[in-house]
């Protein structure tokens, strides 16, 4: 991988991919960029994709303090790499640090949100202590528990779908990298959608949900994108918090390409 030094030392590894405008894909919780490595190859044809490993996961250093405003340098760092202003597509958590990142005034041309994680009025927020739990159990190394515990505590899945996420192949990627569920947590802050601040934010903003994802999900994502003054809200087919591959690249390429939003599938 390449590696671009963010403003506080940190190395940040990242892969670039294609040729055409820039587009920066930013992930969310436990992942690293290899997240992305069914949709690069959708958007290589028309779009130079970068990628890469936010702090404390796969190739990318960490410093011991931990600060949101320091993933947002670390993002500003890939973007110089891309050559100045890019679009930026971002999920999950990685959604929540993309917005923080561009009412701080980072260089982004166009946004693309994939469900963020905040809580609309008829959906409960995640308990209150969900930070202090989590930063005990990794003092006791207690990895396993941790994730299984930000899966139901924070997004709110069922002990019966945390199990099957258990048989899974990624699993060990989630204990791997359960050290930095707590930077995901500054960065959701109190999930609430910050719709004061959004409300001065006039970039172009797509924010996306799938078909089958939760109905907490489906609402944060149609409220964020209310808040926005040039935001659009489109439901794509998935499953949940997850949109069909084919389809989300396709998408991705058509507003990165600057087409209206009926000729995004059609790329």
């Amino acid at each position: 991988m390449r590696k671009v030094v963010s403003r506080d030392g940190t190395t940040i590894a990242y892969e670039k991919t294609g040729d055409g405008p820039p587009i920066v894909l930013l992930n969310g919780s436990f992942r690293d960029h290899t997240i992305f490595d069914a949709l690069v190859p959708e958007l290589a044809p028309h779009c130079t994709t970068y990628v890469y490993d936010r702090r404390g996961r796969g190739q990318s250093g960490d410093r011991p303090e931990y600060a949101v405003e320091r993933e947002i340098e670390d993002l500003e760092a890939v973007i110089r790499e891309a050559g100045g202003p890019a679009v930026v597509f971002a999920g999950s958590s990685g959604a929540n640090l993309a917005i923080e990142a561009a009412l701080a005034g980072a260089p982004i041309s166009k946004l693309a949100l994939h469900e963020p994680f905040y809580r609309v009025d008829g959906f409960p927020k995640p308990p209150w202590n969900v930070a202090k739990t989590l930063r005990v159990l990794m003092e006791e190394d207690r990895r396993r528990e941790a994730v299984e515990y930000y899966l139901g505590s924070f997004l709110g899945l069922t002990p019966d779908t945390v199990a099957q996420w258990r048989k899974g192949p990624v699993w060990t990627v989630n204990e791997a990298n359960a050290h930095t569920l707590a930077y995901d947590l500054a960065i959701c802050g109190d999930c609430d959608v910050p719709a004061d601040r959004l409300a001065g934010y006039a970039t172009q903003t797509l924010v996306l949900n799938s078909t089958g994802t939760s109905d907490w999900l489906r609402a944060a994502a149609r409220a964020t994108a209310a808040a926005l003054p040039n935001g659009r809200s489109l439901e794509l087919p998935g499953s949940w918090h997850r949109i069909d591959m084919d389809v989300l690249g396709r998408t991705l390429a058509g507003f990165t390409l600057g087409r209206a939003p009926a000729e995004f599938a059609t790329v």
